[in-house]
């Protein structure tokens, strides 16, 4: 099993930056993928990136250019660099990994874009 951690969520104006991170319980050297996903009221989950265990990235189309998916492997940490945030970018954020076939979700993190 893995459990994931979430911070670094908050309020923050259109066009300012936010660093998300999950913690994971175990390495993440030994899991497949690590990523982010986001929920805004009334939506659906969706991909926001994601980054293999090869170092492969992937990117929501609406957030490419703009946000960073990295890991620091000696801390089984995974980041969300957000520039340019804006309005439609508020949501929940949730990391995701995939370890062993099954997919595991953090508890979420809350992200606000308000001037």
């Amino acid at each position: 099993q893995v459990q994931l951690v979430e911070s670094g969520g908050g309020l923050v104006q259109p066009g300012g930056s936010l660093r998300l991170s999950c913690a994971a319980s175990r390495s993440i050297f030994s899991i497949n993928a690590m990523g982010w996903y986001r929920q805004a009221p009334g939506k659906q989950r969706d991909l926001v990136a994601i980054i293999r265990s090869g170092g492969i990235t992937n990117y929501a189309d609406s957030v490419k250019g703009r946000f960073t998916i990295s890991r620091n492997n000696p801390k089984n940490t995974v980041y969300l660099q957000m520039n340019s945030l804006k309005f439609e970018d508020a949501a929940v954020y949730y990391c995701y990994a995939l370890y062993s076939g099954m997919p595991y979700w953090g508890k979420g993190t809350l992200v606000t874009v308000s001037s």
